[in-house]
């Protein structure tokens, strides 16, 4: 395997850690900063849409310079984040602190994808931007859990300092493998919004957005659905994410299989059922005793993992099919939706626990995967053409 794909592939899997560990770390953080559970989840909520928005726009300004400089320079700002994170006295200066990472991690991702392709034969691009997407995907299944782990014994700001070394690493690695030279196509942002005018995107996007959102109103809270609603010990956090990434490292495989063989149409339909009915079941299992939940908690989560991530290599084979020549383009936007769907679920998830209760965020965050599918059946008859491609 190329060393430069497994050095852009760290970078990934720093900001994959960073990215899923918060939401184990939000009780500790909001004793620690004096804000509530609620408060503490507009992190979330700010660094995903951040990251939507912000990613493209940088993307756009970065359009003409050196890919080496692009990804070691963003890779360090996303280094200063993390060590702002870690020393933030303030909710308020945390808060300025992911709203930075976010715009950078955007960047690097859509970038790092990008090199990937430019530096490696035309018959293994797509092995390459495999290796990218690893990184999120081992930073999901392993770098989570570790995260949370080292959390229990240095704290929330100890694991921002693990995020900042791996960082660093990626970093240098970057910087010394890495040719000088490598240029990317220079799109205005206009240009790569444009792209939306294919018959059929946009409702793609907006089917990615709602099944985000129904899986962020309830993960972004995980904590406090294990510890308050669970009740299982806060020390079983990295046991509870590593059973998640565990279920993904599944799916992810699984997704993209299903879509090959069955198509990605019927492999999004699959995943946005299965993916409501486990919704409301974590709903259903904080109904339970104690003794009961908290075991079915644990075995819940292997299985939504396992869930969650069919649907993202199969939701990306229907923008291909749709957007062809656009690729790069569509993919981008379909990861802007991505985040923007888990901006607002982790404000519908906060919104539900300080109005109704935390026991009815399953309940609801499972209508939206089926609201995705209304959308996909209602533009179903003007994009004929396109589903049958996928």
């Amino acid at each position: 395997m190329d060393i430069r794909l497994v050095g852009l592939a760290l970078g990934t899997f720093a900001i994959g850690i960073e990215g899923f560990v918060v939401a184990s770390l939000l009780p500790q953080i909001a004793g620690d900063t004096g804000v509530t559970l609620v408060q503490a989840g507009y992190l979330v909520v700010t660094y995903a849409f951040a990251y939507a928005i912000g990613a493209p726009v940088a993307a756009a300004l970065t359009g003409a310079y050196d890919r080496r400089n692009v990804l070691a320079g963003s890779a360090l700002v996303f280094v200063a984040g993390a060590l702002l994170a870690a020393v933030s006295p303030t909710y308020l200066l945390l808060m300025a602190a992911r709203l930075l990472i976010a715009v950078v991690a955007g960047l690097y991702a859509a970038t790092a994808q990008a090199t990937a392709v430019a530096i490696s034969e035309p018959h293994h691009r797509a092995r390459a931007i495999a290796v990218i997407v690893g990184g999120t995907t081992l930073a999901v299944a392993f770098g989570a859990p570790l995260g949370a782990l080292i959390s229990a014994f240095a704290g929330w700001r100890g694991t921002y300092f693990f995020i900042a070394v791996i960082g660093a690493v990626a970093t240098l690695v970057v910087w010394f493998l890495l040719p000088r030279g490598l240029y990317a196509d220079r799109l205005t942002l206009s240009q790569r919004v444009g792209v939306l005018r294919h018959t059929g995107l946009l409702p793609a996007l907006l089917t990615m957005l709602l099944y985000m959102m129904g899986a962020f109103a309830v993960y972004t809270y995980i904590a406090a659905i294990a510890v308050e609603g669970a009740g299982l010990s806060g020390t079983m956090m990295p046991v509870i994410l590593l059973a998640f990434g565990v279920g993904a490292a599944i799916g992810n495989v699984l997704g993209g299989q299903l879509s090959d063989r069955y198509g990605a149409t019927r492999t999004v339909i699959a995943a946005s059922v299965l993916n409501s009915i486990i919704l409301m079941a974590v709903s259903w299992i904080m109904h339970l005793p104690d003794a009961i939940g908290g075991p079915a908690l644990l075995a819940t989560m292997v299985v939504w993992g396992t869930i969650a991530w069919m649907f993202p290599p199969a939701q990306a084979s229907r923008v291909l099919a749709i957007a062809p020549e656009s690729a790069p383009l569509a993919l981008s936007l379909n990861y802007s939706a991505l985040y923007l769907g888990v901006a607002l679920g982790s404000m519908t998830g906060g919104l539900i626990i300080a109005n109704i209760g935390l026991e009815y965020l399953g309940w609801i965050g499972g209508i939206f995967p089926l609201a995705g599918l209304v959308v996909m059946r209602i533009s179903a008859p003007r994009r004929k053409s396109q589903l049958s491609a996928a």
